[in-house]
């Protein structure tokens, strides 16, 4: 499906959970009532909610506060918050003390130390990668 038509789908899902009918009047009354720059017009509203048109960030920031939605929800699907969630905590479980005292250390650096440091990391990664997520050293002294 068009990324227009389902950013449509799920601003109108958005409008009918936060107790609102899905029409571009109701929508343009309550938008502008909240939005901080110059007025949209009917027709944009009318083009957002047909899936003609994504809003500009900006104006999405705006929706998703009105609507009582997280932004990238509305512009991506939940799909986004369950990978950016699953991430976080894939990152906050994986990583002890001796990788934050490392990451620490390492963001201490000037940047082109930084850029050659992460490219010995990628250049090692992708050595001893499989095409699967990267496997845990079984002794630190490599084999």
């Amino acid at each position: 499906m068009d990324q227009k038509l389902e950013f449509a789908e799920r601003l109108r899902g958005a409008m009918l959970a936060a107790g609102l009918a899905p029409r571009p009047g109701v929508l343009l009354n309550l938008f502008n009532a909240h939005y901080w720059g110059r007025s949209v017009s009917f027709q944009a509203v009318s083009r957002w909610l047909r899936g003609e048109a994504i809003p500009e960030q900006d104006k999405l920031i705006t929706l998703a506060e009105v609507l009582k939605i997280e932004p990238e929800v509305l512009r991506f699907g939940d799909a986004v918050r369950q990978s950016v969630q699953q991430r976080r905590q894939r990152w906050e479980e994986g990583i002890g003390y001796l990788e934050r005292e490392t990451f620490d250390a390492f963001l201490q650096l000037p940047v082109p130390q930084r850029k050659l440091i992460r490219e010995v990391i990628l250049t090692f990664a992708k050595v001893h990668s499989t095409g699967s997520p990267l496997q845990e050293p079984s002794d630190g002294c490599g084999s």
